[in-house]
């Protein structure tokens, strides 16, 4: 009986393969270490073999934990990390290693597109900010600085498509992804005037053609069989990028609910679903993104900010740091249990904390690599515990920012990843954004959200909302109203955070010197120290 859907999820650190049942309930998951290399110049590369090698090695312990995996799988589903370059040959071969969204060497190419005129035309069709980890930006410098390799080169892939290849010898993309840089969002199809306001119009035959993973799918190669364990010929569906899987399995969609999805992990994703392409709102600063959904006419508007528990995990390691120069060992697992207590010891609103402790600055809603943490109103009266409520305190300000910068706010928001658990962050969340929360009870919302797109290709569900009932909807909390008080605090604790954001913002760059310059200074500051009588 063919009564299991496996969803795949290669992350940035770790493959997930997850067998669920046509009820979206799941039943085993197996994981393997996804490597990645840096290198000097900022590069961040992976080599795609062993990529491959680990995914199908992932599969084959997912059936070492259930019998009869290979006939019972109805159908394989395939998400992964986006943005990134994932390069093959005529053969299907790579012709050098992946480069990660991580990847930064097309940092310079993209601050100088960005003062072109030509990037509000670009932005106004596309709908996505362009950074350093996509891929067009990434071609570009591969054009100028390793042009041997592009020429190499006869598709331009990303992770999940890599994998699609292995998994059934098909050269595609979906079109989250392919329009994620080369496209219009509207039509959801490349557009010629992108690429070549990109200036890549050379390269247009890289670009694959886009499959919808929820409408079509392709049989497992033999050769694939034989390296994973499963049967050939099972159907093979490619999902969409891991985001967009993500928030679709963690409850996004909703038909007729203008809800939004959180993601508080380690980078904050805010996600705003659009109903139609009327109901996206770009803003000035080009930042942001608009993914297709596996939903005709339906969009995931997203803003992220680089860091988000990044600075819970910062605020805590202090403490194990000052703990540890006394001989005393405390870990940050310990500490994060006394969070909900300092978080109750502090008045609301003392303090303002921004969240950018990333050396890389923010990406969202506002664009800026000088952007820097810091804490605005501290007094003599104030305590760690002021300091650990501010921070949770800044997440939440952070994540309004970025539904602000998206047009209407959510009429409920869903939050996820293991700081959703906590109740007195959810509690702040809600008195900052003024919207009910509910948390997701879905445990891998990537592969859960492919495998739903699988539901739908083989005929299963009618269409997503009635596959999101069953895999997503149950799963969501009640909602748990805001406090009218915290609302009250937080809407003028907000326009301080803006203000404060926007009048810092010459002072970050002001602070930002040459490093050679600073160890200058540092070098004659000590020699001065060791002369001086």
């Amino acid at each position: 009986m063919k009564d299991l859907i496996i969803g795949i999820d290669a992350g940035t650190s770790i493959i997930k393969a997850v067998a669920f049942d046509l009820e979206g309930q799941q039943i085993a998951l197996a994981s393997t270490p996804n490597r990645y290399e840096t290198l000097a110049g900022a590069a961040i590369q992976q080599d795609m073999t062993e990529n491959w090698q680990d995914t199908a090695k992932t599969l084959r312990d997912l059936a070492d934990k259930i019998p009869n995996l290979a006939n019972r799988t109805a159908a394989v589903a395939v998400t992964g990390q986006g943005d990134g370059t994932w390069l093959i040959d005529k053969d299907g071969q790579p012709v050098s290693p992946a480069w990660l969204w991580l990847d930064g060497r097309a940092a310079t190419w993209v601050e100088t597109f960005r003062q072109d005129e030509k990037d509000t035309r670009r932005f106004s069709i596309n709908g996505c900010g362009l950074a350093a980890c996509q891929q067009a930006p990434q071609l570009n410098w591969m054009a100028q600085h390793t042009p041997e390799v592009i020429e190499r080169a006869v598709t331009a892939m990303h992770c999940k498509d890599w994998l699609y290849l292995k998994l059934t010898g098909e050269r595609v993309t979906d079109p989250s992804e392919g329009c994620f840089t080369f496209g219009d969002f509207r039509t959801r199809r490349y557009s010629d005037e992108v690429i070549d306001l990109l200036k890549l119009t050379a390269h247009r035959h890289l670009l694959p053609e886009m499959l919808d993973g929820s409408q079509h799918h392709h049989p497992l190669t033999a050769q694939a069989a034989r390296q994973t364990g499963l049967l050939a010929g099972t159907p093979v569906c490619l999902g969409f990028v891991d985001i967009v899987c993500t928030v679709l399995g963690a409850g996004l969609y909703q038909k007729g609910v203008a809800r939004g999805c959180t993601v508080v992990g380690s980078t904050g994703a805010h996600t705003r679903l659009a109903s139609s392409p009327d109901e996206v709102t770009l803003n000035d600063a080009r930042t942001g993104y608009v993914m297709a959904m596996p939903i005709d006419g339906v969009f995931a508007q997203m803003q992220t900010n680089l860091a988000g528990t990044i600075n819970i995990d910062w605020l805590l390691d202090l403490l194990v740091d000052v703990a540890e120069s006394f001989g005393v060992r405390w870990s940050r697992q310990m500490l994060l249990a006394q969070m909900d207590d300092w978080i109750d010891r502090a008045a609301p609103g003392q303090i303002i904390y921004q969240p950018y402790i990333l050396e890389a600055g923010e990406r969202g809603p506002f664009l800026s690599r000088y952007a820097r943490a810091g804490f605005v109103g501290l007094s003599s009266s104030h305590q760690f515990a002021d300091l650990a409520r501010s921070v949770i305190e800044g997440l939440a300000l952070a994540c309004r920012d970025c539904y602000r910068i998206m047009g209407v706010m959510p009429a409920e928001v869903c939050l996820s990843g293991g700081a959703a658990q906590s109740s007195r962050l959810r509690e702040i969340f809600g008195g900052i954004l003024g919207v009910p929360i509910r948390i997701t009870g879905r445990d891998q919302a990537g592969a859960a959200g492919a495998a739903m797109m699988a539901c739908l290709a083989l005929g299963h569900d009618r269409d997503m909302q009635s596959c999101a009932d069953r895999w997503a909807n149950p799963l969501l909390s009640p909602a748990e109203l805001p406090r009218d008080d915290l609302v009250h605090v937080y809407d003028g604790m907000y326009e301080s955070y803006l203000a404060a954001r926007e009048g810092l913002a010459p002072i970050w760059k002001s602070m930002t010197r040459p490093k050679q310059k600073i160890e200058n200074i540092t070098k004659n500051t000590i020699e001065n120290t060791r002369t001086r009588p």
